[in-house]
């Protein structure tokens, strides 16, 4: 006996049914691409031009007009430039009109004197041109009145020239910028160093925490609100404190450490290699442990506690049972955590640079876009350096989902 098979949901209703559904994600998807994607397209756009602080305008003629002079030696003058050092400007020109009550002198090319209009042009302004033009006049009238009307007026400028961050001429200056020297993997180096270990100490004292804390006794809640400062804390609150409490000459730690005889003299801990990128590490370990402490808590407390009640009957001890319950129970979560903090951890900028401002071998990939965009003024560099973490951060994720995500069946 043969069954019929239901028709399938094809047909003006479904069709309407998917226009109706993309009409409700359009905003969404709008607001996602004005939101992360198009800022993504342009630093990935900017990562290949030879971008500077400088080229943040497009290159203009810029004209600054002046009374010089007195007495039968009097005259305008009209400074003009090139507001940028390499890139030629076409079509220069500029005109203005002179005041009424003025005696206008010989005037040469390239200006001409058309009644009380002038006009200036230059054609084509090599980076860095400059000219002046000087106008001898004689005033008929009020002197003060004159020079007022001269400082106050601004001549009309033509002239445009290509922008840099709009043309399409693209370079790997930048990316061979980034990787040459020994330099950049260095900062590698120090990068994946205070991420892997920072993410793997944040996420086991936030299992130890919630361990200790798994239990109900007198206080449990204060003990966990306690347990959160650190996350919840200003940062740039505790990394001052941090920095007073390690100080060499007048911090705290220093001066325990003298007095007890463990150290003769006091310990620079944010200015000496390698101490001052473990003290980093440290640092981002204290400060993050609670997050995953609270999600670690939340998922122990919601494993069913039958599967302990046989292990105690079975005999089984304390650490087996966190080994072959606990854990199993925990690796989802524990997934979840360890991508998460080491995108986070890898894209960390403020810790770093309010501790130590990336200095004494504390420099990573974030500092360096920063000192590569606004110290050298060189956001082209900077650009490619931020795309260099995101190819990482997406190389990363693809092993994660490839491998470990699928052995967790997340």
């Amino acid at each position: 006996m043969s069954s019929a098979t239901p028709p399938t949901a094809t047909g003006a209703l479904a069709k309407r049914e998917a226009r109706l559904a993309w009409a409700l994600l359009a905003p969404t998807v709008i607001s996602v691409s004005l939101v992360v994607i198009l800022p993504l397209l342009a630093i990935i756009w900017i990562s290949f031009k030879p971008f500077t602080l400088s080229d943040l305008r497009p290159p203009a003629p810029i004209v600054r007009e002046s009374l010089r002079g007195s007495g039968d030696d009097m005259r305008i003058e009209y400074r003009l430039r090139n507001s940028s050092q390499e890139i030629a400007i076409d079509g220069v020109s500029f005109s203005d009109v002179l005041p009424d009550g003025v005696t206008v002198g010989e005037v040469t090319a390239p200006c001409v004197l058309d009644g009380q209009q002038l006009l200036c042009d230059f054609g084509t302004l090599e980076g860095g041109q400059r000219e002046r033009i000087r106008i001898p006049i004689t005033v008929d009238g009020d002197l003060d009145a004159f020079e007022d009307l001269v400082e106050n007026s601004e001549p009309d400028v033509t002239g445009s020239g290509p922008n840099v961050l709009t043309n399409l001429d693209f370079s790997l200056e930048n990316f061979a910028r980034v990787f040459d020297g020994s330099e950049f993997w260095g900062v590698l180096w120090v990068t994946l160093f205070y991420t892997v270990f920072g993410t793997i100490g944040a996420l086991v004292m936030g299992l130890f925490a919630a361990l200790l804390l798994n239990k109900s006794f007198r206080g449990q809640g204060i003990i966990r609100g306690l347990y959160l400062f650190p996350y919840v804390a200003p940062v740039i609150a505790v990394a001052f404190t941090w920095v007073t409490l390690f100080d060499p000459f007048s911090g705290s730690a220093n001066a325990l450490l003298v007095q007890m005889g463990i150290s003769s003299e006091p310990i620079n801990f944010f200015g000496e290699r390698p101490l001052a990128l473990i003290m980093v590490t440290v640092f981002e370990i204290w400060r993050y442990f609670p997050l995953s402490f609270l999600f670690i808590l939340a998922r122990m407390q919601s494993i069913d506690s039958s599967m302990y009640e046989a292990a105690d009957m079975d005999g089984a001890s304390p650490f087996q049972k966190f080994w072959l319950l606990s854990i199993p129970q925990l690796l989802g979560i524990l997934s979840v955590l360890f991508l998460l903090r080491f995108i986070w951890t890898f894209n960390k900028f403020d810790d770093i640079f309010l501790l130590t401002g990336g200095n004494a071998g504390t420099r990573t990939l974030t500092v360096n876009v920063y000192e590569q965009a606004f110290a050298i003024s060189n956001i082209g560099a900077g650009a490619a350096v931020a795309v260099v973490i995101l190819i990482c951060l997406i190389a990363f994720s693809f092993v994660f989902f490839r491998f470990i995500s699928r052995e967790e069946g997340l």
